[in-house]
């Protein structure tokens, strides 16, 4: 059975799915758009597909895709004249079933873990976390299956430490290596992105796939003379940032046995002591 999709908001994530859906042999019945980014991305990635009054999409289908910026789900869902047989469903990740209830259709939390700049994207193998009464499950993995993606379930209460490890690990990456180029630059590197790019890359595949034991570097080694000329040299912004990521790689080290105690409390002195100087707050 392929079940009637109709898309409620035609920002980046929702017509990328949608356009997943439609290439999997899903119907798409309608869809709505009301700005003018929204309409050419409409017409863009959902070629044919009719756009609709929320209403008329709602009637459509068998799964309502409320596809809109996470502070507008719970309006814009209210609004919808769903009924029991359908199912409806947000793309949030911090957001889990409480926008959606009272809701005469089965509500479904479905984040898939991947980002979206405005085009067509290859959902194979993309992780998508499911929150959903036992109802919706077959109907869930059945369409993250379509999409060649791979479902996983987290109960309602656990949405936002969830989420809360997806931002930290990459929205928190984009901060880094952003401070990292400004650094890189600022000593006269004229690419730091090529300069960059395979320690990263390298970096990123051995601890996704070693996790902790991955951590080299000065820290890992106990080279305290290395970070206080880091610090003695980044700016204050960057700084902040190096000194508590310094200080939770510290902790990593010592847990992991590779710094003594001895060793880790001249680290955890010498952050304290920079920290100090730069905010006037008191040591930790």
């Amino acid at each position: 059975m392929m079940e009637r999709i109709g898309l409620i908001g035609a920002g980046r994530a929702g017509s990328a799915v949608g356009a997943a859906l439609a290439a999997a042999g899903h119907p798409l019945v309608g869809v709505t758009a009301r700005s003018d980014a929204s309409l050419e991305r409409a017409a863009r990635l959902l070629p044919g597909v009719p756009v609709l009054p929320p209403a008329e999409v709602t009637q459509r289908a068998d799964v309502v895709l409320v596809a809109v910026p996470d502070d507008l789900i719970r309006q814009v869902a209210q609004a919808l004249p769903l009924r029991s047989g359908q199912y409806v469903v947000h793309l949030s990740g911090a957001h889990g079933l409480e926008p959606l209830a009272g809701l005469s259709a089965t509500p479904v939390a479905l984040h898939p873990s991947m980002t979206f700049p405005g085009g067509p994207v290859r959902l194979d193998g993309v992780m998508f976390t499911a929150t959903a009464p036992e109802a919706a499950q077959e109907v869930v993995e059945r369409l993250v299956k379509a999409l060649g993606g791979q479902v996983q379930w987290v109960s309602d209460e656990q949405r936002a430490r969830y989420h809360a490890g997806l931002v930290h690990g990459a929205n928190h990456l984009t901060t880094l290596v952003t401070q990292a180029i400004g650094v890189l630059r600022a000593a006269g590197v004229a690419d730091p992105v090529a300069t960059l790019r395979p320690l990263l890359t390298a970096t990123l595949d051995n601890t996704l796939r070693a996790g902790h034991h991955a951590l080299t570097g000065p820290i890992a080694r106990g080279d305290l003379d290395t970070v206080a000329a880091h610090l003695a040299v980044l700016p204050d912004h960057t700084g902040r940032t190096y000194v508590e990521l310094a200080r939770a790689t510290v902790e990593l080290a010592a847990a992991d046995g590779r710094l003594d105690a001895a060793t880790a409390g001249r680290f955890t002195e010498l952050l304290d002591g920079h920290r100090t100087a730069q905010t006037g707050e008191a040591p930790r």
